[in-house]
């Protein structure tokens, strides 16, 4: 069950961007496991490579390409290079993210921009450049990692990153309606508490920039606040997007699957 056997998959953010398994790692790797041919992206070379490596060290296939999808013509150009080595493009994958704090009163004018940028803006130019080659095809899935801050009040200050992620899932609700006819599927996954490199990463500078700060209770915290009692992992966000991209999904499209151990049901911050 949910194959992607021979489906080509671009995957953006593809790689770590700390040690450990991040998201898009994950789902890398996870797709490729499954059949897929994955066309990964990421800002970071090493990270992609590393990814690649992993992949193909299993006997999967993977192409590691470097470029920043908040810009246009790097889309495009990436688009272009994924159709050229293999004509097709089955799947979309729209993982990279960022979360910078702030409240409207006190964040950079820059930051907001470059919130909305990586997190929503990526997503527009992909879709831009890449559901005219679906359409054509017939058939197409697109998997969106948005976060429960789209849906759910975090209580912390990072209105753009909130934003930004309520848009994507906005526009993926509005855009795969716009699809339907056309053999297009567009869903959401929708991460809550995570335990990732980036976020170790986020919460490790935090801890160095405020004196006194302990990361080992700020990750207590994170965990006592899921009913599990425990932060997800980035596997837990590839097996929901395995599923979406897959054929067995094929009636599904518009929605989102919380991935948050139970997180906004509890309604608690």
């Amino acid at each position: 069950m949910f194959t992607l056997t021979d489906k080509v998959v671009f995957l953006t953010g593809c790689g770590s961007q700390a040690e450990g398994w991040g998201n898009g790692k994950c789902i890398a790797v996870l797709f490729a496991r499954q059949g897929a041919v994955v066309y990964g992206v990421d800002r970071n070379e090493a990270a992609a490579a590393e990814t690649r490596r992993i992949i193909e060290a299993e006997g999967g296939r993977c192409i590691a390409a470097t470029g920043d999808v908040t810009r246009a013509e790097e889309v495009n150009a990436l688009v272009a290079d994924c159709m050229a080595r293999f004509g097709r493009i089955d799947v979309l994958v729209n993982n990279v993210g960022l979360s910078m704090p702030g409240d409207p009163a006190t964040m950079d004018e820059a930051l907001w921009d470059a919130q909305i940028d990586v997190n929503l803006k990526s997503a527009f130019l992909c879709c831009k450049a890449i559901l005219p080659i679906m359409e054509q095809q017939g058939r197409g899935a697109v998997v969106s990692i948005a976060s429960t801050a789209g849906i759910r009040n975090t209580g912390k200050p990072q209105a753009a990153y909130a934003a930004a992620k309520a848009g994507l899932i906005q526009f993926s609700k509005v855009t795969a309606v716009d699809y339907a006819r056309r053999g297009i599927r567009m869903n959401c996954v929708l991460p809550g508490l995570m335990d990732t490199p980036l976020v170790r990463k986020l919460a490790e500078q935090f801890a160095s920039e405020n004196t006194g700060a302990d990361l080992d209770a700020f990750t207590r915290r994170r965990h006592n606040q899921v009913p599990m009692g425990r932060m997800g992992e980035g596997w837990d966000v590839a097996h929901a997007a395995l599923f979406l991209a897959s054929d067995e999904a094929k009636y599904i499209t518009a929605t989102e699957i919380l991935v948050d151990g139970g997180l906004c049901a509890a309604v608690r911050n």
